[in-house]
């Protein structure tokens, strides 16, 4: 396994944006020749597979990197290193759907592109649920649904809904 490891040599910040930044890092490969690495660093972020009445909360946003409106599961950004990923997750149902949840499961967690970012997100299921009221983030717009469990595999299997985060969290939360 030693073989696979790579050592940082140094690593200068290149960007320091709202929600992620970039460092160059020289890197020394364990058979010590020497190579570059861009690493985008974020502090990662919770998805929630939440299910009533036999029916899967979604939320359907357009997203500006894919210029497209997507179907995703509830999900959001940790608010800082460190944060509690329960509390995140709570957050972020509740902010989206407008419902709580009274049992909650961990499913573990996914890095979404680890060839070049370190973003972990953390993988819930939520059940036992009750509506509080939705309360979105600013300058946050999105339609809140619920879709038939059936459906929403159907969805996935058919390239309707092509989101990895949610993809990988119906898979854990559902055994697919």
């Amino acid at each position: 396994m030693a073989k696979l490891v790579e050592k940082t040599l140094s690593s200068k910040q290149i960007y320091d944006g709202k929600v992620f930044k970039i460092t160059k890092d020289d890197v020394e490969l364990s058979d010590n020749r020497k190579t570059i690495r861009e690493v985008v660093h974020h502090n990662g972020g919770v998805v929630i597979a939440a299910e009533k009445d036999g029916k899967i909360l979604m939320v359907k946003q357009f997203r500006y990197p894919a210029q497209e409106v997507l179907y995703e599961l509830p999900a959001g950004k940790l608010d800082k290193t460190g944060e509690d990923v329960i509390s995140a997750a709570k957050r972020e149902l509740e902010e989206e759907t407008g419902y709580v949840a009274q049992r909650w499961e961990s499913l573990g967690f996914i890095w979404t592109s680890p060839g070049f970012c370190n973003e972990k997100l953390y993988l819930f299921k939520a059940s036992d649920l009750s509506f509080k009221g939705q309360h979105l983030d600013e300058g946050e717009i999105l339609d809140y649904v619920e879709i038939d469990k059936d459906e929403v595999f159907n969805m996935v299997k058919t390239g309707i809904i092509n989101d990895s985060k949610t993809i990988a969290a119906l898979m854990r939360a559902y055994k697919l």
